[in-house]
């Protein structure tokens, strides 16, 4: 008797066991003492270590299972949302009553506002156990494919013993299992950690980051009860779970859900609503928001036609998860490269696509790329991409999504199969390369994919990607993205062979062909892959000003960088004189293009940041600003005169890493340019010394393409001397003088 009323943490399971106890036979005093006397004594004792010791090991349990319960063949025992998640939201509800009455009576035990569709649940999941351990004659709780078909034909927990799909069948399986697992999380939530006073200092220090909406309290969100819930606040909470990783509250969620009922889709689809989902997809707990909005009926208000995946089990021996968890897992994987680790290092290839994802300009368009990608899947049709891209047209359409992001998703949806494709056949191939590459089209495109393909791979099941899986994806990436800057000068528009892209953008500026044809004449094709048939025709529109004015500029402000567009005629030293204009204001350039038609008319673009706020905090700055460019290219106002001082401006800061400097000349990869790729550690004027160098040694630049990754510039040039390439001692100079420029011979 005396061991009964004894906590042993190497067995935690038998203290547990005596919570179910009852009388079935024998000495009814003897289970009274045990029952009434000794199980009482040892909960009102040993409380807080039980509950404990029951959280790590559910805890435990659910890491086994993937922590989700869209398993498409799931255990009906061990996976989230079965019947032991159930058994623990009984134990911790028995020792939470404990606290106040003693033992309760079994049938009040739950909380009185989940008891209905508990109830309904633990029916449902009580007689397909029943029948998996009568149909496989032994104590097997996995529900198989055959079990599956079985269980539907024969009406298995359905009330009305209607037969059903065995899709639609395990559809009722997962929203029962839903309402189990989301009581189960909420207890379990409530269980203060094993170092209390570490964990009530980390709470408070939590609890900050609430807003007047809105409170955290012991790590759950709490909405004031004096708040009116209207589908602005909705999406301010859902925004806050995103970006803070809380779960909400039992009273929030039920608060919620009664108000999301009330919604009309609708009057949820306004302009406004891609700003607030992209604050949510670019959050670095934006599955686990997208889950709390699927699962509270948010997500198919805003999107109606969401609910074709909801809970759908595509039957395969690939994929493990439903349509709509694989859907978030691919979210999830991503930000995932992005968050501090938590037990093991990152390895090799995550840091590989980390830095990647780090490098995107709109990261925000693959996530919702990846949260579209398989609706498809929940139509009837050999082609879920084919079916799945007018359900994403009709769902952005008029939420405020442009459409030159419309068309980057629509491209991701279409062609986030290709590279999986590409890895099945030779990838060291020149040719398979080449025709990826130009599948493709632009760098930013190719990140875009190679990362979605990552994450559609990686959250099909825990094992689909193998590290020689990541490595063959990286290669493929990597051949695709040297192919695309190694090609940029021998494939160029040519009038008479691409009529279908002059009539596209001839659209845009009727009446103009001739023009535009001249314009367009020579320029790479690069140019007209990283810019839209609009953009392209502000630039031609700009082109026919030069006469009246030889220099065109326009700037703008976008995702925290602003964008400077130069056209002017070609002549020595252009793209190093732009260069050390932005310089000479305190500009740190991240990526440059320079590209040149045929005609000798220069198109530059300068990505740069204001690193002291110059422009933003001096508005009438601007136009001095651009009149500064105008006055130095013409010669009125001296670029060394404007320059003085600036070597002793603060530089972009300390480095963890430094960058040795890196040259190698190619006279290879064009047919009719020099090939320079500098690699560099990056500082204020890098380009404008790099480019007034080449410029010295009689070097046109004819593109070039310029990147920066956290502090090292990485830069590739096509080089020509009066219309030729570089020659091995031009070249033997050059390098000379650059390392010499750049202080690292």
């Amino acid at each position: 008797m005396s061991d009964c009323g004894k906590l042993s943490e190497d067995n935690v399971e038998f203290t547990i066991s005596l919570l179910d106890c009852r009388w079935l036979a024998g000495d009814r005093k003897l289970f009274s003492r045990v029952h009434d006397q000794i199980i009482p004594s040892l909960v009102k004792r040993d409380w807080q270590t039980l509950v404990q010791l029951l959280s790590e090991v559910t805890r435990s349990r659910h890491a086994k299972q993937s922590n989700t319960i869209f398993h498409l063949e799931p255990n009906l025992k061990e996976t989230p949302g079965g019947l032991r998640d159930l058994n623990v939201a009984v134990w911790l509800s028995l020792i939470a009553a404990f606290q106040k009455n003693g033992w309760p009576a079994k049938e009040s035990v739950l909380p009185v506002a989940n008891r209905g569709a508990i109830d309904a649940a633990f029916d449902f999941m009580a007689a397909v156990r029943c029948f998996l351990h009568y149909r496989h004659g032994r104590d097997d709780n996995t529900l198989s494919w055959d079990a599956q078909d079985d269980a539907a034909a024969r009406a298995i927990g359905i009330p009305d013993h209607a037969k059903i799909p065995a899709a639609d069948w395990m559809r009722a399986y997962f929203r029962h299992a839903r309402a189990i697992d989301r009581l189960t999380t909420q207890l379990l939530d409530e269980v203060p950690a094993s170092r209390a006073s570490l964990y009530q200092h980390f709470q408070r220090w939590r609890s900050r980051v609430s807003n007047g909406d809105l409170s955290v309290v012991d790590g759950r969100i709490l909405l004031h009860t004096n708040v009116n819930i209207d589908a602005a606040l909705v999406m301010r909470t859902f925004e806050f779970l995103a970006k803070n990783g809380f779960r909400l509250n039992s009273e929030t969620e039920q608060r919620l859900s009664d108000a999301i009922a009330t919604f009309v889709s609708k009057d949820l689809r306004t302009h406004t609503l891609w700003t607030h989902l992209r604050h949510i997809l670019g959050a670095p707990f934006a599955a686990d928001a997208l889950r709390a909005m699927h699962s509270l009926g948010f997500l198919v208000k805003l999107f109606p036609e969401y609910h074709l995946i909801d809970s759908l089990v595509i039957r395969d021996f690939y994929h493990r998860y439903t349509v709509d968890e694989h859907t978030f897992l691919t979210i999830e994987s991503l930000h995932r490269l992005l968050l501090p680790p938590q037990k093991e290092q990152p390895s090799e290839w995550e840091t590989y696509f980390g830095d990647l994802l780090k490098e995107l300009e709109q990261p925000e368009l693959l996530y919702l790329a990846l949260l579209f990608h398989d609706v498809g899947k929940g139509l009837p049709g050999e082609s879920h991409v084919a079916n799945g891209l007018p359900v994403m047209e009709r769902s952005l359409r008029g939420i405020g999504v442009h459409q030159e992001e419309l068309d980057t998703i629509r491209f991701l949806i279409t062609e986030h199969l290709a590279m999986s494709a590409t890895l099945r056949r030779d990838i060291f191939d020149h040719e398979t390369v080449r025709g990826f590459a130009d599948k493709i089209g632009t760098p930013e495109r190719l990140k875009m994919l190679c990362l979605m393909t990552y994450a559609d791979i990686r959250s099909v099941n825990p094992e689909a990607l193998t590290p020689w899986k990541a490595e063959s994806l990286w290669r493929l990436y990597m051949a695709a993205s040297n192919y695309m800057n190694r090609s940029v000068d021998d494939d160029r528009f040519h009038a008479e062979f691409e009529a279908e892209t002059l009539s596209r953008i001839g659209e845009l500026v009727p009446k103009k062909s001739t023009e535009l044809r001249k314009y367009l004449e020579g320029l790479p094709h690069r140019y007209l892959r990283t810019h839209s048939p609009m953009q392209i025709a502000k630039h031609f529109e700009m082109s026919t000003a030069l006469a009246k004015k030889p220099v065109q500029i326009s700037l703008k402000h976008t995702r925290g960088l602003y964008e400077l567009t130069l056209l002017t005629g070609d002549r020595p030293l252009v793209f190093a004189t732009i260069a050390g204009v932005l310089s000479a204001w305190g500009m740190n350039i991240v990526k440059a293009n320079a590209f040149a038609n045929q005609a000798g008319t220069i198109v530059d673009t300068f990505y740069f940041k204001d690193r002291f706020r110059t422009l933003e905090l001096n508005p009438p700055e601007l136009e001095r600003f651009e009149h500064s460019i105008v006055q130095v290219l013409s010669g009125e106002v001296s670029l060394h005169k404007l320059m003085e001082g600036r070597e002793r401006v603060a530089t972009n800061g300390p480095t963890k890493l430094q960058t040795a400097t890196r040259l190698d000349f190619n006279n290879h990869s064009s047919s009719h340019s020099t090939l320079l790729e500098l690699v560099a550690q990056d500082r204020p004027g890098l380009l404008y010394k790099i480019a007034s160098t080449l410029g010295r040694y009689g070097c046109n630049i004819e593109v070039a393409l310029i990147d920066t990754e956290g502090h090292v510039a990485i830069d590739v040039f096509y080089l020509t001397w009066e219309c030729m390439k570089l020659s091995g001692e031009h070249q033997f100079q050059i390098r000379r003088a650059l390392l010499e420029e750049l202080e690292l011979e």
